[in-house]
């Protein structure tokens, strides 16, 4: 009886522990924030991760010049080596007074001519690839300042995002998962596995908008606009920096992403439509006069 009592104490206590377990773990991922991804490692090599489809192709055309350029580097180091071997003074005592082979002039004519097509038709096609943005969904104004970037949206009423860098104290107690000298107080936020066609310009000097594993660097400039896009399969936050000296502080103009789901994004977007006291655009026209009627 006595042991039958334990026992029961004892299950219902691995069952209420269990239950404990599990609502931390839901409170827990109830919780999570979004995980930032597009920032760099230390002892990191080469490109950053490819985050876009764009980043995708620039990265297969970066693999590609690689092997052009070592194929290119072995032969010229291999035929130093045969030159310095097959015509050193002790093998020919009497130079060669050769100065002309016709076959080899045209050889080293027309295989250079080929080798630049091959690299020119992956090129220009990248290229024309980040260009345009293929049927975009959204659109994003992107306006450097001295030195702030400011963000707009003109399909979602215009609201407007001015976005700085955070001092390491505010970093500190605010975003402390964020890199210092990269996060900032107001992110740039689009959904994910969105189209979205990003339009830059500038307010007072040059500035570059480029953010490490999209694969888009966009000088903005001031009268001009630039015309760019992105797409992110991936929610996350992700880090890039001004990338055209423009001032004092070119250097505190980090650029911040933040990528969530469609649903958060529509969220985000009437929080701020409500903030800024926007009304939702309606083909419906109001019957009632205006206010200061």
């Amino acid at each position: 009886m006595i042991g039958t009592r334990w026992l029961g104490i004892l299950f219902g206590s691995l069952l209420a522990a269990l239950g404990l377990v599990g609502g931390l773990a839901g409170s827990a991922f109830a919780q999570a924030k979004l995980p930032v991804i597009g920032v760099p490692h230390d002892w990191q090599m080469g490109f950053p991760a490819s985050f876009t489809p764009l980043q995708e192709h620039v990265a297969a055309l970066h693999d590609l010049l690689l092997v052009i350029i070592t194929l290119i580097s072995l032969f010229v180091l291999a035929l130093l080596l045969y030159a310095m071997w097959r015509f050193h003074a002790s093998r020919n005592p009497a130079p060669t007074v050769t100065t002309h082979n016709t076959v080899l002039e045209i050889a080293w004519t027309i295989l250079p001519i080929l080798i630049l097509v091959v690299i020119a038709i992956p090129s220009f096609r990248l290229l024309y690839y980040g260009d345009k943005a293929p049927d975009a969904t959204m659109t994003v104004k992107v306006t450097g300042h001295q030195w702030y970037w400011q963000y707009e949206y003109p399909d979602q009423g215009n609201i407007s995002v001015d976005s700085r860098i955070l001092a390491e104290a505010d970093r500190a107690k605010l975003k402390p998962d964020q890199p210092r000298q990269l996060a900032v107080d107001e992110e740039m936020v689009i959904p994910a596995n969105t189209v979205v066609r990003i339009i830059g310009t500038a307010a007072d000097s040059m500035h570059g908008w480029t953010v490490w594993g999209f694969g888009i660097k966009k000088t903005v400039i001031p009268g001009r606009l630039n015309e760019g896009w992105i797409e992110v399969p991936k929610e996350g936050i992700y880090f890039g920096q001004c990338s055209q000296i423009c001032g004092n502080a070119h250097a505190y103009m980090p650029i911040a992403v933040r990528v969530v789901s469609k649903a958060d994004f529509d969220k985000w977007a009437a929080d701020k439509k409500k903030a800024a006291g926007l009304v939702p655009a309606s083909s419906v026209a109001s019957a009632s006069p205006p206010a200061n009627r």
